[in-house]
C-alpha cells in the first residue's frame, strides 16, 4: 500500500487530534487510521489493531481524502443546538481520563462526582446521567481498573519473539511446554456446613476461615494438546521444580523439548543449570522477559484451575487439597484442548510501544501540569 504522501503540517495535525480534549475518542481513533495508513501500514492491519472493519477503515481515508480532519467528524443530525456546549463535552471526557483533583479526595470519577464538579467549576448544569451516557459513548468506564508492568528486559524483544515462536510453530518432531509454579495456595476449611444453591438464591459460605496450610503446585502445560503435567508440594525449592522436571521428561520420547519458564530463582539456580547441562541438549529453557510472566501459556491454566477448583473450594487440610487438584488434572486431561494462543509477537510488541508512548505522553503532561501549577 502507498503512502498517502501527507505533509508535515497534515501529519501534525492529526497527531494533535490523537491527543486533543476537543475531539472524542472516535476522531482519535479516525486520525489513527490515517496516519497508519500513511506509514504504509495494510488496511486489513489497520482494522484488526483497531478492532474495527476493512470497509470503515476505507471510509475515514477517503473521509480524510475529501476534507482534511474536519471529515473524520461525525456528522450529526439537523436540528437544534446541543444544550451542553461542545466545551463541556471536551472538559468532562479530558477530566474523566486524568486523576481527580487532590482536594476531592477520591481516587476516580463517578457521574455524581462529576456532574458536581462540572457545576461548581463551570457554572453549567450538567446531569449525572448525561455524563453517564457520555462515557458510555465513548467507551470510558472510571470506575474499572486492570494491572500492567512494562519489562525492563533488555532482550525484551528478542524474548518475545522466540516464547511466542514456539506457540505459534512449535518445532516439528519436538515437544513444547510451558512451565510454572502457583505457589502458596491455601487450604482454607469453613467455620460452618456450606448452605447449598437452591432456586433465587446463591451458595453461601461462612466469611470467615480456619487456614489448613498451605501446598505449592509445579505444572506443566503442552502447547499442542493442552496435556497438563503436575506435582504438589508442600515445600518451594529446586528440588520441588526439578521434580516436575523430572516426571515431563519420562513422559516425552522426543529428542527435544523445549520448556518456556518465567524468571524464578529456581529456575535459573545452579542445580537447576546443572541438570539441564546433564540432559545433553535434549531439554532447552526459554525463559520468558523479567516482569513480562503473563507470556507464559501455563498461567491461563492456573488460572482455571483458581476459578474452578480453589477459589471456592473448602478444604480440610492440605491432603484434601492436593486431591482436589489432582482430580482436576486428571478430569482435564481426558479431553484436553491445547491454549488458543493467537497473539502474534508483532502485535504484543506494538501493544507495548503504545503503552510506553501513552505513559510518557501522560508523563510529560504531568510535568507540565505541575510547571504552570507552580507559575501560577
Amino acid at each position: 500500500m502507498s503512502r498517502m504522501g501527507l505533509s508535515d503540517d497534515e501529519r501534525a495535525e492529526l497527531q494533535a487530534a490523537l491527543r486533543s480534549d476537543v475531539y472524542d475518542g472516535s476522531v482519535s481513533s479516525r486520525a489513527q487510521i490515517v496516519l497508519w495508513h500513511d506509514e504504509g501500514r495494510q488496511k486489513s492491519e489497520i482494522a484488526r489493531l483497531l478492532r474495527t472493519s476493512r470497509p470503515t477503515v476505507d471510509k475515514w481515508i477517503t473521509r480524510y481524502e475529501q476534507e482534511g480532519v474536519a471529515g473524520l467528524v461525525s456528522r450529526t443530525s439537523q436540528g437544534g443546538p446541543r444544550q451542553i456546549p461542545d466545551e463541556i463535552r471536551a472538559r468532562v471526557l479530558a477530566l474523566t481520563k486524568a486523576t481527580p483533583p487532590l482536594a476531592l479526595g477520591i481516587s476516580h470519577w463517578s457521574s455524581p462526582d462529576m456532574s458536581k464538579y462540572i457545576r461548581e467549576t463551570e457554572g453549567v448544569y450538567v446531569s449525572q446521567t448525561w455524563v453517564s451516557r457520555l462515557w458510555r459513548e465513548n467507551r470510558l468506564q472510571p470506575w474499572r481498573e486492570g494491572t500492567f508492568k512494562i519489562s525492563k528486559d533488555p532482550d525484551f524483544e528478542d524474548k518475545v519473539r522466540d516464547v511466542v515462536g514456539l506457540y505459534l510453530s512449535p518445532p516439528e518432531g519436538e515437544a513444547v511446554v510451558s512451565v510454572d509454579a502457583k505457589t502458596g495456595i491455601q487450604a482454607l476449611d469453613r467455620t460452618q456446613p456450606l448452605l447449598p444453591m437452591t432456586f433465587g438464591k446463591t451458595e453461601k459460605r461462612t466469611h470467615d476461615y480456619v487456614r489448613k496450610g498451605t501446598v505449592d503446585l509445579y505444572a506443566s502445560i503442552d502447547v499442542r494438546t493442552g496435556k497438563v503435567i503436575a506435582s504438589v508440594s508442600k515445600t518451594h525449592t529446586t528440588q520441588d521444580f526439578l521434580r516436575l522436571m523430572k516426571k515431563v521428561t519420562a513422559a516425552y520420547s522426543t529428542e527435544k523439548i523445549h520448556m518456556v519458564l518465567d524468571n524464578a530463582s529456581s529456575h535459573l539456580s545452579d542445580d537447576a543449570m546443572k541438570w539441564v547441562a546433564k540432559q545433553n541438549g535434549r531439554v532447552v529453557f526459554h525463559f520468558t522477559p523479567t516482569g513480562a510472566s503473563w507470556l507464559n501459556q501455563i498461567e491461563i491454566w492456573n488460572g482455571i484451575i483458581t476459578r474452578k477448583v480453589i477459589r471456592r473450594g473448602t478444604f480440610s487440610s492440605t491432603r484434601t487439597l492436593t486431591t482436589a487438584i489432582e482430580s482436576f488434572v486428571a478430569s482435564w486431561n481426558i479431553d484436553c484442548e491445547p491454549i488458543a494462543w493467537t497473539a502474534t509477537a508483532d502485535e504484543i510488541l506494538e501493544k507495548v510501544r503504545s503503552i510506553i508512548s501513552n505513559m510518557e505522553r501522560l508523563t510529560q503532561a504531568t510535568e507540565i501540569n505541575n510547571v504552570t501549577g507552580q507559575a501560577a
